[in-house]
């Protein structure tokens, strides 16, 4: 892995999900994936939208992956193929409409497999609680990645800058494959958002924020930095994907509280509370990715620090965190619009 490398795929990967993107859009509007406007409350955009934008990430990065010859790679394989089984349910769910519970039937049953290849989370002396901490963190970040799918660009944007930072910090790890790994994704979220800008000419669906979320999640995983104390590096990944989980825990939080149905989409998301609070929808979304931008960079900065500091950085973050959920949902200016 070097930076002709990195380039190279980066290219490779814009190019085909840009070239993707009219033939994916015309194949969704034969297959009924369309978004109708004000077919749901949250729905506001004024023409029907194909629901393609996961189509184009996923098919991008399966043909990236398969002619940089990614499959060949030990470890890898796992990583490419299970998420296929969370996109596929995603696709039904653009296509059908599922149900929450067989949202989670899919992405339990793509974290099952991804645990038996070998792919979990390695804290404790005890495998059922590992595995149990895995399935937490596959089946969380996934579904955070499909809430924070709020507003054209914002979702795809985040997943790019996650890519981003797992590309840099593998390759501190000397975890090239996976650092290859990253730049395919990063480059196909590159492509993608192109037509998932506001106003978006494709939305992802839930069969692309779910293939993002598990995916980044599993690259949480797979991340094992060499030379680090897990004492000192495990909050790395959840810094990564910090703004799309402080977007779910908000969320989850404000429903709970108010007696909602906490999988039903309304206009209750970090991102409609920023434009509640006097931010144009463009300035809320830079919001969140420099948010982003800032968590990926204490990251950083904090795998450098004795574990005591670094753990000290990651307990601030998460009291700001806290404090963040409950003045979005107590501000009296959004609560009266909840």
């Amino acid at each position: 892995m070097n930076t002709y490398t990195t380039f190279r795929v980066i290219f490779l990967a814009v190019v085909i999900s840009l070239a993707m993107g009219p033939l994916a859009a015309r194949l969704a509007r034969l297959a009924g994936l369309v978004d109708v406007p004000g077919s749901a409350p949250h729905k506001h955009h004024e023409s029907l939208v194909p629901v393609a934008g996961g189509i184009v990430l996923f098919l991008t990065f399966l043909l990236v992956s398969f002619v940089e010859g990614l499959y060949k790679q030990p470890s890898i394989p796992p990583l490419l193929v299970i998420p296929v089984i969370v996109f596929l349910f995603g696709l039904l769910d653009d296509r059908k409409g599922l149900s929450p519970f067989w949202k989670f039937v899919g992405q339990i049953i793509a974290t099952v497999i991804l645990i038996y290849t070998g792919t979990y989370i390695r804290l404790f002396h005890q495998n059922w609680l590992n595995y149990g901490l895995t399935l937490f963190w596959m089946v969380g970040v996934t579904n955070a990645y499909n809430f924070v799918d709020s507003m054209d660009g914002l979702a795809v944007g985040l997943a790019a800058m996650a890519a981003a930072f797992f590309m840099l910090v593998t390759v501190e790890s000397l975890q090239f494959n996976l650092s290859l790994f990253s730049t395919i994704l990063l480059g196909a979220c590159l492509g993608s958002f192109y037509f998932n800008a506001p106003p978006a000419r494709l939305f992802l669906g839930d069969a692309g924020s779910q293939f993002l979320g598990f995916v980044l999640a599993a690259l949480g995983i797979a991340y094992n930095p060499i030379g680090f104390s897990p004492l000192a590096s495990w909050y790395v990944p959840i810094l990564l994907v910090g703004v799309p989980i402080f977007d779910a825990a908000l969320v989850i939080f404000s429903r709970l509280r108010r007696g909602k149905p906490i999988y039903q989409a309304a206009l209750d998301h970090t991102f409609h509370r920023l434009v509640i609070l006097g931010m144009s929808s463009n300035r809320a979304v830079l919001t969140m990715h420099i948010a982003a931008l800032i968590l990926g960079s204490l990251a950083f900065l904090a795998l450098d620090q004795p574990p005591a500091i670094a753990n000290g950085i990651f307990i601030t973050v998460f009291i700001i965190g806290v404090i963040g959920v409950l003045f979005l949902d107590t501000r009296k200016t959004i609560t009266t619009q909840l």
